[in-house]
């Protein structure tokens, strides 16, 4: 099981949300970068960047793309890169910055044409977000339910040939009280998709439960930040050194 540092950018900081609300944000001191950079020190293999403001839909153009680009000129791990990624134009700029793989969320429920078209392009560098509310996927930075179900999308993708998926539960994200393991293993079940659970972990038992449904990684965040998890002792537990 690989383990992903997250790192969430906001008006160029590193932060952190509260079930993906704005108004409840935690900014941490010093640089993404530097943060990223902290990260692959203490052993991680590859680290997952969200840009915040890019995924509600990069009001009056904001996005982090700097930010972003630092990191990137930071690490020598590969990064899994999401926020705002809705075309091909958007796709190969990110990996032409350097990202190892993005991540594609609102995208890919509106236009799966385009999923299909980047899978072609670029089979594994391509994963797909699911981020649920209530067994629902939600888009656009998390500010829309839409009246899919998680389970259902997440067959759709591995069927038009997506083999990784990042599953958030959206009411777990930043509470810091556990994944929501059943509905991940609901999607680990469908079998032939790697699975990457993301929300709510808070403890090495935490991912004890994640492993033991057999999911392909975990992202962790609020609980390395505030020194819930110690990232050097997971990813000695955890961590395989293949990806």
């Amino acid at each position: 099981m690989i383990l992903f540092p997250a790192i969430d950018i906001r008006n160029g900081r590193c932060v952190r949300l509260v079930q993906g609300d704005f108004s409840r944000e935690t900014a941490f001191s010093g640089k993404p970068a530097g943060q990223a950079a902290e990260w692959e020190r203490a052993g991680s293999s590859f680290l997952h960047v969200v840009d915040l403001d890019a995924a509600r839909g990069g009001a009056e153009g904001k996005t982090n793309e700097d930010a972003v680009a630092d990191i990137l000129r930071a690490v020598s791990v590969p990064v899994q890169l999401g926020g705002g990624i809705r075309s091909m134009k958007d796709i190969e700029r990110k990996l032409e910055l350097g990202a190892a793989r993005v991540v594609l969320g609102t995208a890919a429920l509106r236009d799966p044409e385009l999923v299909e078209a980047a899978v072609r392009a670029y089979g594994n560098g391509i994963v797909v977000g699911i981020d649920a509310k209530d067994g629902y996927v939600a888009v656009e930075g998390w500010g829309e339910v839409s009246s899919v179900k998680a389970v259902e999308f997440c067959a759709r993708m591995r069927n038009m040939g997506v083999r990784t998926v990042v599953y958030t539960d959206i009411a777990k994200d930043g509470m810091m009280a556990g994944p929501n393991v059943s509905a991940t293993k609901d999607l680990v079940a469908l079998g032939g998709i790697d699975v990457i659970a993301s929300g709510g972990v808070a403890s090495l038992s935490d991912l004890r439960e994640l492993e033991k449904i057999g999911v392909r990684g975990a992202i962790i965040g609020r609980a390395l930040y505030d020194g819930a998890i110690d990232l050097k002792q997971a990813l000695k537990i955890f961590e395989h050194p293949a990806i």
